[in-house]
């Protein structure tokens, strides 16, 4: 790069230093926290050798393994020694009072010092993670990772996975989805004669907000039933189409029960409701005024102006929001044991119980997290795109 006679003129005449920062030290640093790396790679690559030769497991491709992962850490030598380069040539062009390629080296110097520390302390919570699961002679890995009871089980809690909380998740997302919008309209309703329905749906958002899901379960999952509301309503309904009178007590009370899963369906969509309600008003709230006056001057009706103008504008700005409730709502069908029902988790716990081992209960939090990423990826990416519009002024 040509020296600029200009910037090169700011430089001190004795050829002291005019950076506000150095990455000697930087440099030094991120050198021997990358050795530091290496050696504890090394050290966890033993510990796990042990624990192998303890729990007489023959592997025999362990130490290639080994190696390739230890030259995986070692790696962090090369951003380290740019860095450590890099601060060499800075002092060399401030030496010189070359301020600007000072600058330049010292920049890129402190930037690969700080990849090294970056990535170095990445490395060591996973080596970290490694030692934890393998202390106390491989008690805590064979508490939580005992590989033959997940291989035997992983199948049964992964089957009640499917059919019960994903079940429930994906019915009482598509509820929500209808009952939210539902209870945001009535909050919105405009005038004095839409007051006591704005009165309802803040008494059942604060309500239901308020309420824990997992009391909220308990009181539907137990109470209705137990209550005989439900046969009440559904023998007339049911009864339109069975003949209940052929029928002795006990199938008649069969033939109206409501299985509790769908208890479980009704409780989490009045729990999620209430907050997605939420979201839904302030995605209506943030569509101008305008949007709505010029609707209704070109002769909308209300219901109209929210149908065609309104609320598609709002759903564009709150997908990203909603799909974090969604997120939850997937997470507490776990909660759904309180009722009975053998979910995934409720199955760890019996197959727990009766190994005195937790890896199933492994098994079902490997199984959250997996179905959690995809969306937690996808809010990220519309979170971006929608950054991105309103930097555009879309």
């Amino acid at each position: 790069m040509a020296k600029s006679p200009d910037i090169k003129s700011d430089a001190p005449s004795d050829g002291a230093s005019s950076l506000h920062q150095r990455a000697d030290l930087l440099s030094l640093i991120a050198v021997a926290f990358a050795a530091v790396c290496v050696a504890a790679a090394i050290g966890t690559a033993f510990l796990v050798d042990y624990a192998l030769s303890y729990m007489q497991a023959e592997f025999g491709f362990f130490w290639p393994i080994a190696a390739v992962l230890v030259l995986c850490v070692a790696s962090l030598f090369r951003p380290a020694l740019k860095s450590l380069f890099g601060a060499g040539r800075a002092r060399s062009a401030l030496a010189s009072k070359d301020i600007t390629k000072a600058r330049i080296e010292t920049a890129d110097a402190r930037e690969y010092a700080q990849i090294t520390l970056g990535w170095g302390v990445f490395a060591l919570i996973l080596l970290a993670f490694v030692c934890f699961v393998l202390m106390n002679n491989v008690a805590v890995g064979d508490t939580f990772f005992r590989l033959p009871l997940i291989r035997d089980k992983w199948w049964l809690i992964t089957w009640r996975f499917l059919t019960q909380n994903l079940f429930i998740f994906v019915v009482a997302e598509i509820l929500v989805l209808v009952w939210g919008l539902i209870v945001a309209l009535a909050r919105l309703a405009p005038g004095r004669a839409g007051r006591p329905i704005r009165a309802l749906a803040i008494a059942y958002c604060d309500l239901f907000r308020g309420l824990p899901a997992i009391v909220t379960l308990y009181l539907i999952g137990f109470g209705i039933p137990t209550s005989g509301i439900s046969e009440i309503i559904l023998t007339p309904i049911v009864g339109m189409f069975v003949d209940l009178s052929a029928m002795d007590v006990h199938e008649r009370a069969a033939a109206v029960r409501i299985d509790v899963i769908w208890w479980c369906v009704i409780a989490l969509t009045l729990t999620y409701g209430a907050y997605v309600a939420e979201v839904y008003r302030a995605g209506i709230e943030s569509i101008h005024h305008s949007q709505f006056m010029a609707s209704r001057s070109l002769g909308l009706s209300y219901m109209q102006t929210m149908r065609h103008v309104v609320v598609p504008q709002a759903v564009r700005r709150i997908v990203a929001p909603l799909l974090n409730d969604f997120i939850g709502l997937q997470k507490d069908t776990a909660l759904v044991q309180v009722l009975g029902v053998t979910d995934a988790f409720n199955q760890s716990k019996i197959i727990a119980s009766n190994a005195f081992n937790l890896s199933a209960v492994t098994v079902v939090a490997f199984l959250f997290v997996i179905i959690t990423i995809p969306q937690a990826r996808l809010v990220d990416k519309l979170v971006e795109r929608d950054n991105a519009r309103m930097k555009a002024g879309g």
